[in-house]
C-alpha cells in the first residue's frame, strides 16, 4: 500500500439503502440565464463546534427556500446532528447547543442525505458562504462519501457588490440586517439565521434586477469580475 493510500481516509460504511439513495441524489443544475425570480434558491446556515475547517464539525443545519421571488415557508429544513465525540467548548455560549441537544440529535448521515434531497438541483446562498461550503463539503464526504458540487453564492459578497456606496468595512450579518432594518428572531440559531439571510437576499435580488443583473449566471459573472479586480489590486 502506498503512503498516499494510507493517508487517504477510508470511505464511510453505508448500508445498501443509504448507498442507493446517495447515488440517486440530484446533480446541481447549471447556473441559469433566466430571471432571479424564476430561480429556486436554498438559503443555508450551519452552526458548528468551532471555526476550524479541518477539526470542527457541523452541529445543526437550517435552510429555507426562495421561490417565485419570495420565501416559501412551506419549504423549511432544520436538523440538529448527533455527534458521538462532541466535546463541550466555549462555542456553546454562541449557539446554545449543549451536550443534551447534541446527544438527542439525528444521525448525521441521515440528516445530510435529507438535506441534499431538500436542496435538489438548486444553487445555495449563505452569509460567509465559503465557510459553510467547506464545512458542509467535509461533512458530506465524511458521512456519505458524497462530493458537494452545488454552486454557492455568498450574501456577504453580494451585498457590497450591489451597494458600492455603502462603507461597511468587513460587515457581518448583523451590520447588513441593521442597515436594511431587518430583524432576526434569534441570532446564532441556524434556522433563524437562514431566514434573515433569505430576507436580505431578496433585497439584494431586487437591487440586482435594477442593475441589469437579473439572472443567476449574470450575477455569478459579476462576482467573478469583482474577485479578479480584487486580485489585481493586491498584485496577485
Amino acid at each position: 500500500m502506498s503512503l498516499f493510500a494510507w493517508l487517504r481516509p477510508s470511505p464511510p460504511r453505508l448500508d445498501e439503502q443509504l448507498r442507493q439513495r446517495v447515488q440517486q441524489l440530484t446533480a446541481p443544475a447549471p447556473l441559469a440565464e433566466h430571471s432571479l425570480r424564476q430561480q429556486r434558491w436554498v438559503v443555508l446556515d450551519l452552526e458548528t463546534s468551532g471555526l476550524n475547517l479541518n477539526r470542527d464539525h457541523v452541529l445543526s443545519i437550517g435552510a429555507v427556500v426562495i421561490e417565485d421571488g419570495a420565501i416559501d415557508f412551506r419549504q423549511q429544513f432544520e436538523r440538529t446532528l448527533h455527534q458521538r465525540d462532541h466535546k463541550l467548548t466555549s462555542s456553546v455560549l454562541i449557539h446554545g447547543l449543549g451536550p443534551s441537544a447534541i446527544a438527542a440529535g439525528c444521525d448525521p448521515a441521515q440528516a445530510l442525505l435529507e438535506l441534499m434531497d431538500f436542496i435538489g438541483d438548486s444553487p445555495l446562498l449563505a452569509f460567509h458562504a465559503p465557510f459553510d461550503q467547506r464545512m458542509l463539503s467535509r461533512a458530506l464526504k465524511d458521512h456519505l462519501g458524497y462530493r458537494l458540487q452545488h454552486p454557492f453564492f455568498d450574501v456577504a459578497e453580494l451585498a457590497p457588490l450591489l451597494n458600492p456606496q455603502i462603507t461597511l468595512r468587513e460587515a457581518g450579518l448583523d451590520d447588513w440586517t441593521a442597515y436594511f432594518n431587518l430583524e432576526a428572531a434569534e441570532r446564532h440559531n441556524a434556522s433563524a439565521d437562514a431566514l434573515v439571510t433569505a430576507e436580505l437576499a431578496l433585497i439584494l435580488f431586487s437591487q440586482a434586477r435594477r442593475q441589469q443583473l437579473d439572472s443567476p449566471a449574470l450575477l455569478d459573472q459579476q462576482l467573478h469580475r469583482l474577485r479578479r479586480r480584487r486580485q489585481q489590486s493586491h498584485g496577485f
